[in-house]
């Protein structure tokens, strides 16, 4: 699954690991502060923020760019020198690309949570009374917003079609792999339908929970920071009182409680999802069996696997009832959790409109990106499921024995097969 398209998957990933928390450590040790040298200095403390699209082309973001640049370069150098691989240019640098949009989508975010601040406490003041203002004023404060969300939206669009782009050629490189080795797998159960459909639900489903899973940790990296800054309106908790960094501490004791509750309640779902595609393919074997062999796919050996088919489900269906609702009362009660955590501050009027807005755009946030797990329990699950089918091509070219349940299934099946 892997070894098709990253050169040495295990060091490649390894050595991303490393040399990406060497870049960043670097930026935040000396590497910010080296944009000077060419021109492009940090922001000045104690300078006024910039609102608006202008944030994204400034001197301290294009050096950024820049130094996000030569790190990319530079890996992809060592690895085209020390394991030239034929997909490198995909795996590594269109990887590199996609990173780079999830990264600048996520500033966008952070430039539109700056803006809620000045313009709601702006019309604020407009809707008590105690400011004026001129209704190009107020236009040109909505063009603001509408810039960063144009761009935002325009880079996500573009960054989508790259993605699909880059997880049908990972796919591409799955399929090529596998039929190279047909000869040696194809006495596995179901063996062309692992090759055609769970590569590319396995391409499919890494799309949607990798650009997640890095959107998540970059959105957590850039709000944290600014949730901290914003705590400074809020003095206490409800019921708890008067804590250090208590935004913080509620935002990642509500992830805690609702990540432990949907794992607690999904422990069935990975074994349930991949018998589910067990008895699924025994049931497709059958009927295409039938197609070629009259003795085969007769009623009662159909209705004995439709059966088991239905079995199955309905037990998967009965799960993910009570799954559902501790997944579900979490999420909506997280609608409401921020509201509930500002109470005491809102009412000793400690924080503006604007103030709120920022406040609970950017707790959201941060609770999002912590709740990657729960959101994405269901997706994983499957991902579980056409891991362990796949896993078997794997462990018969590596010459390890096949996983326990292939090997009775094949042991069972044997002698029936016609072939």
């Amino acid at each position: 699954m892997f070894v098709s398209f990253f050169p040495q998957p295990k060091l490649f990933f390894t050595s991303a690991a490393v040399w990406s928390l060497a870049a960043i450590l670097f930026w935040f040790f000396g590497g910010e502060q080296l944009g000077t040298v060419f021109g492009l200095p940090p922001a000045a403390a104690g300078a006024p923020p910039i609102i608006g699209i202008a944030i994204l082309v400034s001197k301290p973001f294009l050096w950024f760019y820049l130094y996000f640049a030569f790190c990319v370069l530079v890996f992809y150098a060592f690895w085209s020198w020390y394991s030239p691989h034929p997909w490198q240019r995909w795996s590594i640098l269109m990887t590199a690309v996609i990173l780079f949009f999830i990264y600048f989508n996520v500033q966008v975010s952070v430039a539109v949570n700056a803006w809620y601040g000045p313009f709601f406490d702006y019309v604020q003041g407009l809707m008590s009374g105690t400011g004026k203002s001129t209704n190009s004023e107020f236009y040109i404060g909505l063009a603001d917003f509408s810039w960063l969300a144009l761009v935002g939206m325009n880079v996500q669009v573009v960054n989508a079609f790259i993605v699909s782009h880059w997880i049908f050629r990972w796919r591409t490189a799955m399929n090529n792999y596998f039929v190279e080795n047909w000869g040696r797998l194809r006495h596995i159960e179901g063996a062309s339908q692992r090759i055609q459909e769970d590569t590319m639900r396995f391409s499919q489903i890494m799309e949607d929970l990798g650009s997640s899973f890095v959107q998540s940790i970059m959105t957590l990296i850039a709000f944290l920071p600014v949730m901290i800054q914003l705590q400074a309106h809020i003095t206490e908790l409800p019921i708890i009182g008067a804590i250090p960094q208590p935004l913080v501490v509620a935002a990642l004791a509500w992830c805690l409680f609702g990540t432990i509750s949907v794992m607690v309640a999904g422990l069935k779902l990975p074994g349930l999802q991949f018998r589910n595609q067990r008895v699924e393919a025994a049931y497709r074997k059958e009927l295409v069996y039938g197609e070629d062999h009259a003795d085969r796919a007769q009623p009662a050996t159909t209705a004995e696997l439709f059966e088991n088919v239905r079995h199955n489900y309905f037990r998967l269906y009965f799960h993910y009832i009570y799954f559902n609702v501790v997944r579900y009362t979490y999420l909506q009660a997280d609608n409401i959790f921020s509201l509930l955590i500002l109470g005491p501050s809102l009412v000793a009027h400690k924080i503006t409109f604007g103030a709120l807005n920022q406040i609970s755009n950017a707790f959201g946030k941060v609770t999002g990106s912590l709740q990657f797990l729960l959101t994405s329990w269901s997706t994983i699950v499957e991902l579980q499921s056409v891991h362990k089918r796949l896993r078997a091509f794997e462990a018969t070219l590596q010459g390890e024995p096949l996983p326990d349940i292939d090997q009775r299934y094949l042991a069972r099946q044997g002698a029936e097969d016609p072939a």
